[in-house]
């Protein structure tokens, strides 16, 4: 399980930036927990359009509300080549500090609501292999 930030310097924000470019080297992914890259923070980037066009870097997140269901195909850059059904809230409402100590909240539905579940369980060393009722493998291109 990842530990609280207590601070957020520029350590921290160095970790935001540097994951924020892993993610966009590995054209894979839409989501990186600071685990996923060896640091046990509670960190979380998501490269999922804000109005801003910035990616979502978020502090000590944690789901408040959650409701409703939905079943997503995911994968995970920790586990290439692995796909498999997950059941998520359809709606969550996660709040959580910005790189600047913001205090923010996300409510989120449907790819979002997934990623920021799929990413918060990483901070807690859960993967999505261990909530999956299905696996497959990704199909060829």
């Amino acid at each position: 399980k990842s530990r609280e930030v207590t601070e957020i310097d520029d350590r921290v924000k160095q970790l935001l930036d540097d994951m924020c470019d892993t993610l966009k080297a590995s054209n894979d992914g839409i989501g990186l927990a600071a685990p996923q890259v060896g640091i046990l923070k509670r960190v979380v980037v998501i490269d999922l359009t804000q109005e801003d066009g910035e990616f979502y870097k978020l502090i000590n997140p944690r789901i408040v509300k959650a409701k409703g269901e939905q079943v997503c195909r995911e994968g995970c850059l920790s586990i290439p080549g692995v796909l498999g059904d997950v059941v998520r809230p359809s709606e969550v409402v996660v709040e959580a500090l910005d790189e600047n100590g913001k205090k923010i909240k996300i409510k989120a539905d449907g790819l979002l609501a997934v990623v920021l579940c799929h990413e918060i369980d990483h901070l807690d060393g859960v993967l999505f292999i261990d909530k999956a009722t299905e696996f497959y493998e990704p199909e060829e291109e």
